[in-house]
């Protein structure tokens, strides 16, 4: 939140909603000064962008889906990363991937925006180019010390888990109302599909486990998160029912999709962010090309189920640059610092955990209490860390004790 919020405020903004072209902005709303509007430091309505309220609460509205993409390919990447190259990689990622992807989509000067390319609320600017970000960053870091696809890992906190779901179903129907930009129709047509939509893909994942054996709650917290990502480009552009329909479509696919990662694909994507967002993030932008329906949105088009197929081709020109360019950006800034000056944790490190290795701090408890000095004593997850030393070379053997 501080880095992007602070990158927004300076320039960021500004490169996705200051004047310009169709693919750039500029700098004339840079540090949040309005040089042609009627009021210089954004009190006033703008005809384009927030034409009933002031711009500077578009931008903060925007500053959120700035801030949040980020956050989310850092699931993937959880664990073995420093700490500072990583601060370095969300400041230069967010200037050069999300701001112009931003342009392009969002922005009515944006040539993905003039194409007809639809993302109402943020499925191709955050979802896919946070996937996408994700996977290529994994890759790039490559494994975790312990990784092992075989093993089932249990989630750190399962209550922290439903009450985070809880918290984010209730603030992407924000997100997604708040796409339009007022406080009329449309809002409340988006507000209802995004609800409708997880509630559909919740019921659709449990249905699933059900028939498979066990129905567990981490399952269904992501059936949440993937009906929220698979709606947000179609929010604004389709009926209800079709919201209805978009959530069970997606839950069935990401839920396959997760099951042949695990089985096929042992690539290191610690919480399944280019499974759910990434791929959920293409799954709806391409459903939106499908479903979408200008009686119901004139901003939009019909779909290929209203008499317009060509809204297919639209959407897929929109998810591929998506992909393409989000992994070019993510590659070409995480390959010269992997090279230059190292950006994963060593093995030891991660053994140790980052909380304790780079932070100096402990999740659980103060280092010294009755109850950490219990935990310790139980040997807990405990590592132990011995170095030998032969010749002039430092080895390091990581041996991980469960005395429990």
């Amino acid at each position: 939140m501080g880095i992007v919020t602070v990158q927004w405020c300076l320039f960021g903004y500004s490169f996705a909603f200051g004047p310009g072209n169709s693919a750039f902005g500029s700098f004339q709303y840079g540090a949040l000064r309005y040089p042609d509007q009627t009021n210089l430091y954004g009190q006033d309505p703008h005809p384009v962008q927030s034409p009933t309220f002031p711009v500077l609460s578009f931008q903060a509205y925007q500053a959120a889906f700035a801030v949040i993409t980020p956050a989310l390919f850092s699931g993937a990447i959880v664990g073995r990363v420093k700490l500072v190259p990583y601060m370095i990689f969300i400041f230069l990622w967010s200037t050069c991937c999300y701001d112009p992807l931003a342009r392009w989509v969002f922005a009515t000067e944006g040539w993905l925006h003039q194409y007809g390319a639809l993302d109402f609320a943020g499925g191709t600017v955050v979802h896919i180019s946070s996937g996408v970000s994700a996977l290529t960053a994994a890759l790039i870091l490559g494994k975790r010390h312990d990784y092992d696809p075989t093993k089932e890992i249990m989630g750190h906190n399962l209550p922290f888990t439903v009450l985070g779901t809880g918290l984010l179903w209730i603030g992407w129907m924000g997100f997604n109302g708040g796409s339009a930009t007022a406080a009329n129709g449309l809002a409340s047509l988006a507000l209802t599909n995004t609800n409708t939509a997880a509630a559909s893909a919740l019921l659709t994942w449990v249905i699933i486990d059900a028939v498979r054996g066990t129905v567990t709650i981490s399952g269904a917290c992501s059936g949440i998160v993937v009906g929220l990502v698979v709606v947000t480009p179609a929010a604004g552009f389709i009926q209800p029912g079709w919201a209805l329909l978009m959530g069970m479509i997606g839950s069935i696919f990401i839920y396959f999709a997760c099951q042949l990662k695990k089985k096929y694909f042992h690539f290191d994507d610690t919480l399944d962010v280019f499974t759910c967002h990434g791929l959920g993030g293409m799954m709806g932008a391409l459903l939106t090309g499908l479903f979408c329906q200008i009686q119901v949105n004139p901003a939009g088009f019909d779909g290929a189920f209203y008499g317009n197929p060509f809204q297919l081709w639209r959407q897929l020109c929109g998810v591929l640059t998506t992909i393409a360019f989000a992994a070019a950006c993510t590659a070409g800034i995480l390959l010269p610092m992997h090279f230059l000056f190292g950006i994963k944790l060593n093995p030891e490190d991660q053994a140790v955990g980052v909380d304790r290795a780079t932070h100096g701090e402990y999740w659980h408890m103060a280092p010294g209490s009755t109850a950490h000095r219990k935990n310790d004593q139980e040997g807990i997850g405990k590592v132990n860390i011995t170095r030998a030393e032969n010749g002039n070379t430092n080895r390091v053997a990581i041996v991980e004790e469960l005395l429990v």
